[in-house]
């Protein structure tokens, strides 16, 4: 594009003949949820600023595709893929759509995703949703392309976008990043604002980038990150610890020279061949420089999960009323009553293999002033963070800890729902500290992803590890779009 090659308008109209040719037809993907129709219109727009004054950064005219619960403020609707809010335009945009305008990327359309960002039913199928339908994993189609922000993992896997944008409570960027072969970014709570985007839980939400790359991961975060008065979260990042949003700064090919990482060894043991790849991993980082060793005990996270679910239910009634009260007097539904109304008047429509049991859960849920509710976010922060990561980090001078993101993709099941093969997304969620997976290798064709986590606002760290990994291994490989996993065909 600097060079004049390509343009924004050449970039959107490959981008919308590629998702017309896999994502709707061949394949059927069936990863984007709405395109942009002004999408053309803004190409032209920001191709003519380009050559009158130059480019505004590195995400000038760049197609980016945002989650379905991503507010923006124009032609194209913010559903979290339920039917409930189908037509519903959001009265203004997500703060974090604001900065990618601002930055000069174009917003291409908007991702599927399991609806209501998987927490509608604890019998879900990933990547399902009412309005958009399900989402299939461009590497065996018959597998899941885990939730939440299943279409924008798939979507950034099967190249229909440059980058996406994601959404995660636990394990909604990590896990479809880890098995569709990319990398996602889970930011330290606060560093990017909440504001505009369709909640579960604000002591858990956050947004972050999804890419093939690291490089093009830390240019989204850094474009995404800024303090918004509609969040006071995002306050608490202004700060020395929190660097002003260049972070390509610190990829650092030799950043594991001498750091020294902590494996959480509990994460092992669910699957032989992940273990390996995993394992495969360590030996490359210690080729590196860094010092590996495992953690001298497991975390807490057996412990969380109870606490955690009570504060999800909480948080979910109190924080899902909030945003379609304020969506104004239009909108279809104005609380979560309604859409559970509305989800047993339509539920042929929406709810044809799983029910609502989560929304039943939390609409019986009393205001967060409870002392159940107190005590178990007390408690779970607890455990997550100071007697979790915080300790293990101290207690062995530690700059990560790594493990696998997650199991291989498991077959679609619409009749029985999800089979996760384990899952190391708990602790960095509960405690808001930030998590990156970068693909690590591959089982049976299927990718495998590994994880780095750390304490509050260590970006900057995770970043380097991530980028000096993934340089040394370059472990990514394109989907072929096959229909079911070759089981002849490589074990590793």
């Amino acid at each position: 594009m600097a060079a004049g090659r390509q343009s924004a308008r050449g970039l959107v109209e490959t981008y919308l003949v590629r998702i017309e040719a896999i994502d709707r037809s061949g394949p059927r993907l069936n990863s984007v949820l709405e395109l942009n129709p002004d999408a053309l219109a803004i190409a032209d727009a920001l191709d003519a600023e380009r050559r009158a004054q130059g480019p505004r950064g590195p995400l000038h005219g760049i197609p980016i595709l945002l989650k379905g619960n991503i507010d923006t403020a124009d032609r194209m609707q913010t559903t979290a893929g339920s039917l409930a809010l189908a037509g519903s335009i959001a009265p203004q945009d997500a703060f974090i759509v604001q900065r990618l305008r601002q930055a000069g990327a174009l917003i291409l359309g908007k991702a599927n995703l399991s609806e209501w960002a998987n927490f509608r039913s604890s019998r879900s199928s990933s990547g399902w949703s009412s309005q958009g339908g399900l989402t299939r994993n461009p590497y065996a189609l018959d597998r899941s392309g885990c939730g939440s922000s299943t279409g924008s993992g798939v979507a950034v896997a099967a190249d229909l976008c440059v980058a996406a944008v994601g959404t995660e409570t636990d394990g909604s960027i990590t896990c479809p990043a880890a098995v569709n072969g990319i990398v996602g970014v889970k930011p330290t709570l606060g560093l990017l604002s909440r504001s505009g985007v369709i909640p579960i839980a604000h002591s858990q939400d956050t947004a972050g980038p999804m890419a093939r790359t690291v490089t093009d991961a830390a240019i989204l975060l850094g474009v995404l990150a800024g303090v918004d008065a509609r969040d006071p979260a995002t306050a608490l990042s202004n700060t020395d610890r929190s660097p002003i949003n260049d972070y390509t700064r610190f990829l650092d090919p030799n950043g594991l020279r001498g750091a020294r990482v902590g494996v959480a060894r509990q994460y092992f043991g669910k699957h032989p061949q992940v273990d390996a790849v995993i394992e495969a991993g360590l030996a490359v980082m210690r080729g590196l420089g860094a010092e590996v060793l495992d953690l001298a005990a497991p975390l807490p996270d057996d412990e969380i999960g109870e606490h955690e679910i009570e504060v999800l239910l909480y948080e979910f009634k109190a924080d899902l009323d909030v945003y379609l009260a304020g969506l104004g007097p239009e909108a279809p539904v104005k609380s979560m009553a309604d859409v559970i109304a509305f989800n047993d008047a339509h539920a042929n429509l929406v709810m044809p293999f799983f029910g609502q049991e989560r929304m039943l859960q939390a609409q019986a849920k009393g205001p967060l002033t409870e002392e159940v509710y107190l005590n178990a976010l007390a408690a779970s922060k607890r455990l997550a963070g100071a007697e979790g990561i915080d300790k293990a980090l101290t207690a062995q001078q530690l700059d990560a800890i790594v493990a696998p993101t997650t199991g291989p993709a498991w077959p679609i099941d619409l009749v029985n729902g999800d089979h996760y093969g384990g899952s190391c997304t708990t602790p960095a969620a509960v405690a808001g500290y930030p998590h990156i997976t970068v693909p690590a290798g591959f089982v049976f064709g299927l990718p495998v992803g590994l994880s780095f986590f750390a304490g509050v606002w260590s970006e900057p760290t995770l970043l380097r590890l991530a980028y000096a990994f993934e340089q040394a291994t370059q472990a990514r490989r394109a989907p072929a779009f096959l229909p079911m996993v070759n089981l002849a065909g490589e074990g590793r």
